[in-house]
């Protein structure tokens, strides 16, 4: 009989590409995860990794394994999430991943609720990318997170995920409030020659916004870069630049700047992602209705006030 936890060892390898960042996902030595392996091959009776330069890749024997063991290790968390099912309390811990402007829309008032309604739950939060955070749940690192869509750009997908709609936040050009050249802004094209302040490279919000800009016809001058998005709002009010705000920024603080709409009025899908494996288990079941919940507090169109809209 195999060792499932040297199967799970052999899996995460083939995600991650190196015995270190497997040994440092799951708090162990790279010697330690080197020598389980090494016992797996002798239990297999054939090789299973071959060294590539200083790096090793999965040989097709390994790549059968790592196909069933996805197959096994979902088998048995379905298999425990069903036994919680049966149970009426909601308790143990479930680790969510939340991106930044949810985490402050939304969590707060969630967690409170959990607390006062399910004192036996122990949530932890930690704040990641969405494009992190769908990753880390198809790992096992994060049990639900809180992600999110822009319009055109889907995120990433795995398989064997759950996904919900939570709620659609709108999509504004925040400017300023007064002075110039702010004043003179009143479209998209209009903010062609002065500072932007974007997320860094990489991040779908900055992708996207820098399209907004390239269909309005100019390269935007992304002269501050930071993927705290209070950080961008402070930044406006003060009067350094101009970037795209989405509506959960304003849910519980109202920026001091100018909102102007966006052509098309685009808006962004928030939703819940966890494995279905564990998707019926009392505790998923009550973080998602508690987020639900929260999220049915603030409608979106409380959320950015009137918007300026743009002349034709």
């Amino acid at each position: 009989m195999l060792d499932i936890r040297r199967l799970r060892l052999l899996r995460e390898l083939s995600v991650r590409g190196t015995l270190a960042e497997v040994a440092e996902a799951l708090h162990q030595s790279p010697s330690s995860v080197s020598q389980q392996l090494t016992q797996l091959e002798r239990e297999v009776g054939v090789p299973l990794l071959r060294k590539v330069g200083r790096r090793v890749q999965l040989t097709a024997a390994a790549h059968v394994l790592v196909e069933h063991t996805g197959v096994i290790l979902a088998r048995l968390e379905q298999a425990e999430s069903e036994v919680l099912a049966l149970g009426d309390a909601t308790a143990g811990t479930v680790r969510m991943a939340v991106f930044q402007s949810a985490a402050l829309a939304f969590m707060p008032q969630t967690l409170a609720a959990l607390t006062r309604d399910h004192p036996n739950l122990h949530v932890t939060m930690t704040q990641r990318a969405p494009e992190q955070a769908l990753h880390g749940v198809s790992l096992r690192e994060f049990d639900l997170v809180v992600a999110e869509e822009y319009p055109g750009h889907a995120a990433p997908w795995y398989d064997g995920l759950d996904r919900i709609p939570l709620t659609t936040d709108a999509l504004a050009l925040a400017v300023p409030p007064e002075g110039e050249p702010w004043d003179s802004i009143t479209s998209v094209a209009d903010a062609a020659g002065v500072p932007w302040v974007m997320e860094p490279p990489g991040a779908e919000s900055r992708h996207w916004a820098e399209q907004v800009c390239r269909q309005a016809g100019f390269e935007p001058e992304v002269r501050y870069e930071t993927d705290d998005l209070q950080a961008h709002v402070a930044l406006i009010e003060e009067g350094n630049a101009v970037a795209v705000l989405p509506g959960l920024m304003t849910v519980r603080h109202r920026p001091d700047v100018r909102m102007l709409a966006l052509p098309g009025t685009p808006r962004r899908t928030v939703f819940t992602a966890t494995r279905t494996a564990i998707t019926d288990t009392p505790a998923v079941a009550a973080c998602r209705a508690a987020l639900a919940e929260v999220a049915q507090r603030f409608p979106e169109s409380d959320r950015l006030g009137r918007l300026d809209s743009f002349p034709g």
